[in-house]
């Protein structure tokens, strides 16, 4: 990486994850399983309540997955559930009860599983790029964070993408990317927790996932003294268009007063 010295500054190459988990004192809730119907009359019933029952699960506070697809057999759909935790599950559960869905469909079979998944930290994959994208518009309610990572990963700027995912849903991420200085240095942004999920440590295992993978650099992350200060951050003084309380480092001190400049991307924001 070249910096405002002139100087290049060889990346260390990035931790690899091998799908550490991430305890969390309440377990998500993960249902699979198949909806089975008898006859063809039962399947136009299930074909006329499961889309109204999937849009339904979706908005669920405590939902974070609900996959539905009709198999090979037309008298069977295929189902994939995730949830916060079990008082996610009960209240899922509960409206189930007084829906359409709850009501009428009763004689169709169920063959579920359920189990209590953790999450667990791993590089981000090709295939997981649009579910990144999903998450971050999610977690910070619109498309410019997600915008930012497209761009951090088209332009090459990404130095580290890290992925929460249970049972193939992701439900955090972190980004590490190029920034220009007087000495090896990354940016830490964005960090983003699905909103379900949020504060049960998610986001403090995928920062420091993300902080050993390069702890020989210097990371620099604007943001919120209160939540970085948990990791050693402390305010930085460097020359930066974001300068101020909230521009924080961590790692190796970069020269008081010297120039920082963050990917072009961060210009889009």
């Amino acid at each position: 990486m070249s910096c405002a010295c002139g100087q290049n500054h060889n990346h260390a190459p990035p931790l690899v994850l091998g799908g550490e988990e991430i305890p969390l004192e309440r377990p998500l809730v993960s249902l699979s399983g198949r909806l089975i119907c008898k006859d063809a009359a039962q399947m136009l019933l299930a074909l006329d309540l499961l889309t109204e029952h999937a849009e339904l699960s979706r908005a669920e506070r405590g939902n974070l997955r609900f996959d539905l697809a009709q198999a090979e057999d037309p008298l069977v759909w295929e189902l994939n559930e995730l949830y916060a935790d079990e008082a996610a599950f009960q209240a899922h559960r509960d409206r189930l009860k007084d829906s359409r869905w709850g009501r009428e469909s009763h004689g169709i079979q169920r063959d579920f599983t359920r189990s209590e998944p953790m999450p667990r930290l791993r590089a981000e994959m090709a295939h997981d790029r649009a579910a990144v994208s999903e998450l971050l518009a999610c977690a910070f309610d619109g498309p410019a964070e997600a915008r930012l990572v497209e761009a951090l990963r088209a332009d090459d700027d990404l130095a580290l993408s890290l992925v929460a995912e249970a049972e193939g849903t992701v439900i955090g991420h972190v980004a590490l990317s190029s920034l220009k200085a007087e000495g090896p240095a990354l940016a830490l942004a964005p960090l983003a927790v699905h909103p379900a999920v949020q504060s049960r440590g998610i986001g403090e295992a995928l920062t420091r996932a993300a902080l050993a993978a390069f702890d020989d650099h210097t990371i620099v992350v604007l943001g919120d003294p209160a939540y970085y200060g948990r990791f050693g951050f402390a305010p930085a003084d460097l020359d930066s268009p974001y300068a101020g309380p909230h521009l924080m480092a961590l790692g190796p001190e970069l020269p008081a007063g010297s120039r920082i400049a963050h990917a072009q991307a961060f210009a889009g924001l």
